[in-house]
């Protein structure tokens, strides 16, 4: 006991410090709420750590913070994106948004080549280091900067004028041609130097005597640039309006859509990149409401549902078949057919699977090759929906037996042979001992294995993936799907693979196949029977 003891305060300790270390992590992230969670969080252990009252709720609270760390977090974080519209075509956030078209830029194509100098301490003044450009443009014109801090830069904005060198170098001259003398008493920065330097250097911005702007393009090259779009004021001294943008080119307004999550422009037409913002509860509508996502919803609901439970139905009687067979007492050899019928479990699914993808390949593969030699016929499993999902449920079934046929080979060993003695006697056969005894006896402590597996072959992501990937596909729907789709590569495929990348849709399916599993386990169990409660 003492022993336990000392182990929940080393957690405990453990835990403190890896919540400080988040907190830190999330200040200097700006995230200030969840910070003061995270901080409020350790504090609680700590109290747990000293106080008497609280003192059994060291051994519990190690599993409830698991669960909600590694269940309710993660669930409320997908419940919150279906909310939102986070997708591939709105992934940053609307200030971030904004800012990138505030540093889209026009140019007429000229440029400079660029050098950038730091001058001495005697040149310097000041508080920083002191730096002047020196450039040839694309007419082999040398120029040289007036000198400039990039911390002022940086900080301000303040623009550099260009004035044409004083002393210019012979005609034609080139960029290498720009030496130490072109500005004396300097060091040149290296290219890594430059590198160091960026953050300040995007914020440059250098004016010609022609009233060009010129802006950072590479490490060694600026260009004429000028913004396209500028943050809108009401007047010379009034604030700027966060919703509305200035295109500079006409003078048009440029909108701020939050219903939608973009930017429009004085046409209506959405500019990129868009936002993340909330919707509320247009994603399930577009799935329940919508009657192209709503079909092929529901086909793969049905499907889905149907898998699961043949699956089980499948795997359950194929493994109870074997282990009866199994622990006849007659049978020779029974441990070598044990670990034969067990291999397929053995071998990890990500190699068997890509196996049977081979062996059931229309044209190449063995089975159709054993069927064309036997009986001229060479099936499209992978083209036909009814064959596809036959040999979906196949390979399941093959890969799926031998844990419920384990399972089953130890039920069976706790059954008393008295049973099946009295049975003989009382003149039954192999058939009635089945439904009678052992079928009663095997279900009630395989039920809730059972539902478990379903639950698993609900959500089988791997079996799609790497045997069908869904095909054959559906022409006739918008979303990506296809016949031997689950919810769970439905999802995975309107998230990631195609259809743009909608993770805020597919949080949503998710959502709702949680709640679907969850109340199919009830129903399940409660159709099982379960565990009941012996009143004495």
């Amino acid at each position: 006991m003492r022993a336990l003891s000392w182990g929940l305060h080393a957690l405990n300790l453990l835990a403190v410090l890896g919540l400080l270390f988040l907190c830190q992590q999330l200040l200097r992230g700006h995230e200030a709420g969840w910070a003061m969670a995270v901080l409020g969080l350790a504090g609680l252990l700590v109290m747990l750590q000293f106080s008497k009252r609280l003192q059994a709720w060291r051994y519990v609270t190690p599993g409830v913070l698991a669960v909600a760390v590694f269940i309710v977090l993660p669930m409320g974080f997908t419940l919150a994106i279906g909310f939102t519209n986070y997708s591939s075509a709105h992934l940053l956030s609307f200030t971030r948004a904004t800012e990138v078209l505030l540093q889209q830029a026009d140019s007429e194509g000229r440029g400079m080549d660029l050098s950038l100098w730091k001058l001495d301490d005697a040149k310097g003044s000041g508080t920083g280091p002191k730096y002047v450009a020196t450039l040839v443009d694309d007419d082999e014109q040398p120029w040289r900067s007036e000198t400039f801090a990039l911390a002022e830069v940086a900080e301000g904005g303040n623009p550099v004028a260009l004035l044409p060198d004083p002393s210019p170098s012979p005609a034609a001259p080139s960029a290498s041609s720009v030496t130490q003398a072109a500005v004396s008493g300097a060091q040149r920065l290296s290219s890594r130097d430059v590198v160091a330097l960026l953050p300040q250097l995007r914020h440059l911005v250098l004016r010609s005597p022609d009233a060009r702007t010129w802006r950072l393009a590479s490490l060694h090259r600026i260009t004429d640039q000028k913004p396209r779009y500028v943050l809108k004021r009401d007047g010379p001294g009034a604030a700027q309006d966060p919703d509305h943008l200035v295109d500079l080119r006409d003078g048009s307004l440029i909108t701020a859509d939050h219903a939608a999550g973009v930017w429009r422009d004085a046409q209506g037409r959405a500019l990129e990149p868009g936002f993340r913002t909330t919707v509320g509860w247009a994603n399930y509508g577009r799935i329940f409401g919508d009657r192209q996502f709503l079909e092929p919803f529901g086909r793969v609901f049905a499907w889905t549902v149907s898998f699961a439970t043949l699956n089980t139905l499948l795997t359950f009687a194929l493994g109870l078949f074997f282990a009866v067979a199994l622990s006849w007492p007659a049978l020779k050899g029974r441990s070598a057919y044990r670990i034969a019928l067990f291999l397929p479990y053995a071998v990890p699914a990500f190699i068997s699977i890509p196996v049977f993808r081979g062996l059931f390949n229309e044209n190449l593969g063995e089975i159709n090759l054993v069927l064309d030699l036997l009986f001229g016929v060479r099936p499209g499993w992978f083209s036909d929906a009814t064959l596809a999902r036959a040999m979906v449920l196949t390979v399941n079934t093959w890969l799926g037996y031998p844990y419920m046929m384990i399972l089953a080979m130890g039920l069976l060993k706790a059954i008393p042979e008295d049973l099946y003695e009295a049975s003989a006697l009382a003149g039954a056969g192999p058939l009635t001992n089945l439904f009678r005894i052992t079928l009663p006896l095997v279900m009630r402590p395989m039920a809730p294995l059972l539902v478990a597996s379903f639950a698993a072959n609900f959500n089988n992501l791997t079996l799609i993936a790497l045997l069908t990937e869904g095909a054959p596909d559906y022409l006739d729907t918008v979303v990506p799907v296809g016949a031997t789709d689950l919810l769970a590569s439905y999802t995975y495929r309107i998230a990631f693979n195609d259809g743009g990348q909608n993770y805020a849709l597919a949080c949503a399916i998710s959502s709702i196949v949680f709640v679907i599993v969850a109340l199919l386990a009830y129903v399940n169990l409660r159709f099982f029977g379960g565990a009941k409660t012996v009143r004495r």
